[in-house]
């Protein structure tokens, strides 16, 4: 037998034998109902998915990289999560990237024969001149993709910390990599169509890591993106209403505040709320690694 003859992801589901004799309102309802049971899927792996974001958060503070590789849904998926992390956060390109196999051109169509190859996931990531710094998350439904397997196998040769999602355990990926994260979706709808229920946690489980991480390095104030980048109009409008709505000023000490700090939100807010001035409130950032609270608390502290 085949090693796939032995993964969930493969398997057929029972409750969609007969999908294609389904209505359409009928199809949307199973599949609604299956990634219910994703989504519990997920939360059973929440341990290791914080994990995972303190790992992440880690790696932030002392100018890491969090690195994502996967094939073909995974691959695409990673490279998705990476692509947002500038516009949400307003970081660096490198901070968060997302590796697929074949390249570029693999998020539109299928490269033949790029996933079965190891050597070329190793080379990818050795062009990225990875360091123990850096997080290397493979991404791997099935848990078996060489591609993942060989860059993971590269980044534990350079003792870098590594993660591998996957819907099947035990897996090859989940033996190999330091943090597991093996969310159990069961058989997909249309059997070992991993696109639906594992690409779902999937990305949810990105999401969380990309985000967790993000939270806990000063991203956010509250559920609020503070860490704004005003390059148009409509970022400056959001930066004054938060600035407003958190301080509790009005509109033009919101623009006197925001031209003092260059249009940055984080400075404007600590000065607001510590009520220092904006060069203090910059000191502050710098003192409790760009964490709005902490330098609020401290401020509070001195006086």
């Amino acid at each position: 037998m085949e090693y796939e003859d032995f993964l969930t992801t493969e398997a057929r589901n029972p409750r969609s034998e007969s999908i294609d004799r389904m209505s359409a309102l009928e199809i949307v309802q199973l599949m609604n109902d299956e990634d219910v049971r994703a989504t519990a899927a997920v939360f059973d792996e929440a341990g290791a998915i914080a994990t995972a974001i303190e790992a992440a958060s880690d790696r932030f503070r002392r100018g890491g990289r969090l690195i994502y590789l996967g094939a073909g849904t995974s691959g695409r998926l990673g490279v998705l999560d990476a692509a947002e992390c500038p516009p949400t956060f307003s970081t660096p390109p490198g901070m968060v990237i997302g590796l697929i196999a074949g390249g570029a051109a693999a998020l539109t169509r299928a490269i033949e024969g790029a996933e079965d190859d190891a050597d070329r996931g190793a080379r990818d990531l050795a062009e990225l001149a990875p360091t123990p710094l850096d997080l290397v998350v493979g991404i791997a439904t099935s848990g078996r993709t060489p591609y993942v397997l060989g860059a993971i196998d590269h980044a534990k040769g350079l003792g870098i910390t590594t993660v591998g999602i996957a819907c099947n355990k035990p897996s090859l990926l989940g033996s190999r990599v330091d943090i597991e994260i093996a969310p159990i979706v069961g058989a997909e709808v249309i059997a070992g169509s991993t696109r639906l229920k594992a690409g779902t946690a999937t990305k949810m489980i990105l999401n969380m890591i990309t985000t967790g991480a993000m939270i806990r390095i000063g991203k956010t104030y509250g559920d609020r993106m503070i860490d704004l980048t005003p390059t148009n109009e409509k970022l400056r409008i959001r930066s004054r209403r938060m600035l407003r709505e958190i301080a509790g000023i009005d509109d033009a000490a919101a623009r006197e505040l925001l031209a003092k700090t260059n249009g940055r939100l984080k400075p404007a807010l600590v000065a607001a709320l510590a009520g220092v001035d904006s060069a203090a409130a910059q000191s502050l950032l710098d003192q409790h690694g760009g964490v709005v609270r902490r330098a609020i608390d401290a401020a509070n502290r001195r006086h």
